[in-house]
């Protein structure tokens, strides 16, 4: 579970660490308070959002099983082996 809100999270400071690279490389005061106006925040903060629902849309969309699929839990064999839970 920690690794889909991780990886939200590394989607939603994307925008910020291209603008920080984009200062850098301008030699803009990454740091100076200047380099970053509200505008500048609320444009990045709403591309940030966009990525962000298209990331979990995609995820809802491509991960997991097929609609049509079981789920066979893991269980013991006849021979006392665990077999792993499988989508059928």
């Amino acid at each position: 579970m920690i690794r889909p809100i991780l990886t939200e999270i590394g989607i939603f400071l994307i925008p910020f660490a291209v603008y920080a690279l984009f200062l850098a490389a301008t030699r803009s005061g990454v740091f100076a308070r200047s380099s970053w106006p509200v505008t500048v925040v609320a444009r990045l903060v709403l591309a940030a959002l966009v990525l962000v629902i298209a990331g979990l849309v995609g995820l809802a969309h491509y991960s997991g099983a097929a609609p049509d699929s079981t789920y066979i839990p893991a269980h013991i064999d006849k021979n006392g082996k665990l077999v792993p839970g499988v989508e059928r």
